[in-house]
């Protein structure tokens, strides 16, 4: 088995290649919108790892319940490679892979777990400031960097044309990282830290 070489030497002077061998520069917002949804890959990660540690503390049921979590963060993780692999391809001159294509059941079994997360929580009344136990506030750094990949997405879609199933999913998962931390502080017995006006 030969060995493949981690460092080539052909992004040494700013440009990198998109799928297809396009070269572009390091900065550009495509490079951007998708070197952000790896970063909240990362970020994930570190959550699942975090949900692992959780999941050794408490009783059986919950237990359960968080390796189910742990299960969707993987399957997110994965989701997340599709919705990578479709923003490091210039459509305009090459041609899409089947598996880069963000499906709308992706986006409706996103809709589904959010809707069954919330449906466990209490009724919420006030903002809920990022924090609790770490689990639950390494999900809210999840949640904003979601947020800033949607953003580097809408600002591709400025310059070229971005399949609105993309921004849909993130905008969705955005929503379902932030009922996540919700119920994480819930299941460690956390109490929600709630906005309070200081002024």
């Amino acid at each position: 088995m030969t060995k493949s070489n981690v460092y080539t030497r052909t992004g040494d002077h700013g440009q990198t290649s998109l799928v297809g061998g396009q070269r572009v520069d390091k900065d550009c917002v495509r490079l951007e919108s998708y070197g952000t949804i790896d970063e909240l890959n990362s970020h994930l990660g570190l959550l699942s790892a975090m949900i692992s540690g959780m999941n050794r503390q408490l009783p059986a049921p919950d237990a359960d319940e968080l390796a189910a979590i742990g299960r969707t963060l993987l399957v997110l993780q994965n989701h997340l490679f599709v919705v990578g692999s479709y923003l490091a391809t210039d459509s305009a001159t090459t041609q899409l892979r089947s598996a880069s294509i963000v499906t709308p059941e992706m986006v409706s079994t996103l809709e589904l777990q959010i809707d069954a997360l919330d449906a466990s929580l209490p009724r919420l009344r006030a903002f809920v400031l990022p924090g609790g136990n770490m689990a639950a506030a390494q999900c809210h750094v999840c949640r904003t960097v979601c947020r800033r990949a949607e953003r580097r997405i809408v600002a591709l879609s400025r310059e070229t044309e971005v399949d609105a199933a993309v921004g849909t999913y993130i905008n969705r998962l955005s929503d379902f990282l932030f009922v996540l931390a919700r119920k994480l502080n819930i299941m460690a017995g956390e109490t929600e830290i709630l906005w309070e006006n200081m002024k």
